[in-house]
């Protein structure tokens, strides 16, 4: 078994409406509370962090896949949208939205879009970031394949 450890240190000069930092190896950001928060939305805050994770986490696992399944990628791009739910001061990162956009080349084959089409849901069950928030926070795709 392999360990890989990442490190971040935090600032943060206290109370709510304060602006503190992160930074980790390849990471440095203010941070602080988004505006649909009330907060001063400086930097980054947790929930863009979460969806970023997610994100990074299923496009890369998908971009691999279908490296290793030799399909004829032409492009691909995706949006993520993350909805928080604030019900009587209580906050829950309710759910994730992944819109990924693949698409192949013109030689792509029925078969090679049949696979996509299965890897596209395959990579959000891989992605370590979708296994790690499981049952915690509900993920959605909303592909769109296609070839050119």
């Amino acid at each position: 078994m392999t360990y890989h450890h990442f490190h971040l240190k935090a600032e943060w000069p206290g109370g709510r409406n304060e602006v503190g930092t992160i930074e980790a190896d390849k990471l440095k950001t203010q941070i602080s509370i988004p505006k649909e928060m009330d907060g001063p939305d400086v930097g980054t805050n947790p929930d863009e962090m979460l969806l970023g994770a997610a994100a990074t986490c299923y496009i890369i696992t998908l971009g691999a896949m279908v490296e290793r399944a030799g399909l004829p990628l032409k492009e691909m791009s995706m949006d993520s949208e993350g909805i928080v739910d604030v019900t009587d001061g209580v906050i829950t990162y309710n759910k994730i939205i992944h819109k990924p956009r693949v698409l192949l080349k013109s030689e792509a084959s029925d078969k090679d879009m049949d696979k996509l089409n299965k890897l596209v849901e395959k990579a959000e069950k891989s992605c370590m970031i979708s296994r790690a928030i499981e049952g915690n926070v509900a993920l959605e795709l909303q592909p769109s394949i296609g070839k050119e």
